[in-house]
């Protein structure tokens, strides 16, 4: 599905900067912080870039990831509209050059909740080096 229909699918108008958000965030291939979408669309400014990360996130477009570096990340929801813990997985920080990664072939570990407990989503990020800083 391409990002026009995907954000249609998500209830959403794809406005040229929603379709450049969104493209942004695609284009890098793992979890990317609003400052980093900032860099990439040196046209467009902070101030829409967020509103739309906050619409996204509303909407259920994105997912943002806490990997404990202060700064949220955010990356597209493959499964908009359908079964949200499809897309539940965890995440790779790495200490040394900063980057998150999507570990979407990973299966979630089960957490048992004590009785009356609901889980609404899931954090789990896992913090290391990365092959290219691990290999240096």
């Amino acid at each position: 599905m391409n990002i026009p229909e995907m954000l249609e699918g998500a209830g959403m108008r794809p406005s040229p900067v929603r379709l450049l958000v969104a493209r942004a965030i695609e284009s890098a291939g793992r979890p990317v912080s609003s400052l980093e979408i900032e860099q990439a669309l040196e046209t467009v400014d902070r101030s829409s870039i967020t509103r739309t990360l906050v619409l996204f996130s509303n909407k259920g477009f994105v997912h943002s990831v806490d990997d404990g570096s202060g700064s949220v990340k955010y990356e597209l929801c493959r499964h908009c509209g359908e079964d949200r813990d499809r897309d539940l997985h965890p995440h790779f920080h790495c200490l040394a050059c900063g980057a998150t990664y999507c570990l979407d072939h990973t299966p979630m570990p089960e957490v048992e909740l004590p009785c009356g407990f609901e889980r609404r989503s899931a954090n789990f990020v896992i913090k290391g080096l990365c092959p290219k800083c691990s290999a240096r």
